[in-house]
């Protein structure tokens, strides 16, 4: 018995970027994708993102949270119609875009979006490794702690789609319930710190940070719906995926919680020295003292919170190796979980010690690249496909003479992004026009990037004579 047959047996998936047949689409638990979005979010990296408000921006805790809820809102619609998809084409997010940026366009793409999932997964694998480190004292260095996370999201990742949405319907409850008991053991000490009145620039550029932080779930939306009934309504998966991104305002509660104790933090001793150059994980540690051996318990499962996020990473960090080059079709998708969290590990030990920099220019940088893709995308979607899967040539999707140049897609996205190079706000540069409105590059890459493409895409379709 050759190994990808018993890796099966013993329910692993080996299935790629393959499509998968729509006789073997029978899955009708469609609300395992509200855990999937649920869980993903439930985590210290939520807090954290939270935290940008005060530290960065210099927004008080009322102004954070006002911008987290209502841009969360309009964010999160985004990858939930995403996930609509896969269920229609049976094909993961990254091979549904070679119908817009064509079969080799796509690997800009696959890279861009690698960038990105490495990017989050070494950001979760030390706030991971900061927090299980805090519980021990010196007993345990911040590199070991950033090992075990990495280790136990690989096994996860590394099984494939059953176990990742079976951990992902269990791990959010301990970790929210983590978070209500912080709030009661410390609501007393937060919001004590006054702040100077918000600004559009100041507003602008942490919902482009937060754009950064939701957006980008976008490009891997379908990948974990392919196994769905195709018969099912787009409107249903979309709200199972929407309230998963925002019910009870997970996601955001976590990130105003994160406002408001960073907030509060120079009104506390113990919590200003925990906090040190950025620990956030110590801070957390201190704010659960109180409840003494059951505090540390608790900070151990903050740790282990971060899972959930990069199990889902690995997972299409995995698919997107895959699909970078096409003799990798040939090797088990698991092999690329190994890859994959070799790398993030490695990475993360590296920068352990510049969370927040790290945090700040790199949410930022994703909402660029991530707006024009969202426009084109949909765009193509909803304009030149009428909104209908029957005007998608399935059967083309690993063929580069029947799929779209890619052309259209490749020059809309890049002089998007020319265009939003001045509207910039970023700690290593802020273009002329930032200085002025705050960071709008997001706005601009979305706008200008869903112009370009519709004069373009027009263009290559009258010239090649066909979708």
């Amino acid at each position: 018995m050759n190994v990808g047959k018993r890796m099966m047996e013993i329910g692993i998936e080996t299935r790629g970027v393959q499509p998968v047949p729509v006789e073997q689409r029978q899955d009708t638990k469609f609300y395992k994708i509200f855990f999937i979005w649920f869980s993903a979010n439930c985590n210290i990296l939520s807090f954290s993102a939270g935290t940008l408000g005060p530290t960065i921006f210099g927004l008080g805790v009322r102004d954070s949270c006002l911008t987290i809820v209502l841009f969360n809102l309009i964010f999160c619609a985004m990858p939930s119609y995403a996930t609509t998809w896969g269920p229609k084409t049976g094909m993961r997010q990254t091979v549904i875009s070679r119908y817009s940026f064509g079969y080799y366009g796509v690997l800009l793409i696959c890279l861009l979006n690698l960038i990105g999932m490495c990017g989050f997964s070494i950001l979760n694998c030390i706030l991971g490794g900061q927090t299980l480190a805090s519980v021990s004292g010196r007993d345990l260095s911040w590199t070991i702690g950033i090992v075990i996370i990495g280790v136990i999201s690989l096994l996860v990742s590394f099984c494939g789609h059953t176990v990742l949405h079976w951990y992902e319907r269990t791990a959010w409850f301990p970790v929210l319930l983590t978070f209500v008991i912080i709030l009661g053991l410390n609501g007393k000490d937060l919001g004590n710190t006054a702040f100077e009145p918000a600004t559009a620039p100041a507003v602008l550029s942490f919902a482009s940070t937060l754009a950064g932080y939701t957006i980008t779930w976008t490009p891997l939306g379908s990948d974990y719906t392919i196994y769905y009934r195709p018969d099912v309504s787009g409107w249903r998966l979309f709200l199972w995926s929407y309230f998963g991104l925002t019910f009870s305002t997970v996601r955001t509660l976590l990130q105003c919680t994160g406002a408001a104790v960073i907030a509060s933090v120079p009104s506390v001793p113990l919590w200003e020295e925990a906090y040190g150059n950025g620990n956030v994980g110590g801070l957390l540690e201190v704010m659960l003292r109180p409840v003494h051996g059951f505090g540390k318990f608790l900070t151990v499962l903050l740790s282990l919170s971060v899972i959930g996020n990069l199990a889902l990473s690995f997972y299409s960090v995995s698919l997107n190796l895959q699909l970078m080059v096409p003799f990798f079709l040939r090797v088990p998708r698991y092999i690329f979980s190994v890859i994959g969290t070799a790398i993030v590990v490695a990475l993360a030990i590296a920068g352990q010690h510049k969370f927040y920099d790290t945090l700040v220019n790199f949410l930022g940088l994703l909402g660029y690249w991530a707006g024009a893709y969202i426009a084109i995308i949909f765009l193509e979607h909803l304009y030149f496909r009428k909104g209908t899967f029957t005007l998608y040539n399935l059967a083309a999707w690993n063929s580069p003479r029947l799929l779209p140049t890619g052309i259209a897609a490749l020059a809309a996205g890049l002089f998007s992004f020319g265009v939003a190079v001045p509207c910039m706000d970023q700690v290593w540069f802020v273009g002329p026009i930032a200085k002025k409105t705050g960071d709008i590059g997001f706005e601009m890459a979305f706008v200008v990037g869903g112009i370009l493409y519709f004069v373009f895409r027009w263009i290559e379709i009258k010239w090649m004579g066909r979708l």
